[in-house]
């Protein structure tokens, strides 16, 4: 039995072909609350993987201090880039 196919709206990002790119954004919900529904499924998909497992290790609490610091670089580079040229005498 074949399964039906999933609504353009229900397809995963990584699922999404790039012609259809431009229509799966437009179907996106972007309202204070979508966007807020989207970060909670996305914390509760990290939590329920990396974080609450039987075995659980260092692999999920590193890749979140990881992203974290690839993010504060981010933020700060601009100030990091502009004291890489000043001389110090």
């Amino acid at each position: 039995m074949a399964q039906p196919p999933v609504l353009l709206k229900d397809t995963k990002l990584m699922d999404v072909k790039l012609g259809q790119l431009g229509t799966w954004l437009a179907m996106r919900d972007f309202t204070p609350g979508g966007i807020l529904g989207a970060v909670k499924r996305g914390y509760t998909r990290y939590y329920n993987k990396y974080i609450n497992v039987r075995k659980g290790g260092l692999g999920g609490i590193s890749m979140l201090l990881a992203g974290y610091i690839a993010l504060s670089y981010m933020w700060s580079y601009s100030h990091i880039k502009h004291d890489r040229r000043r001389k110090y005498h």
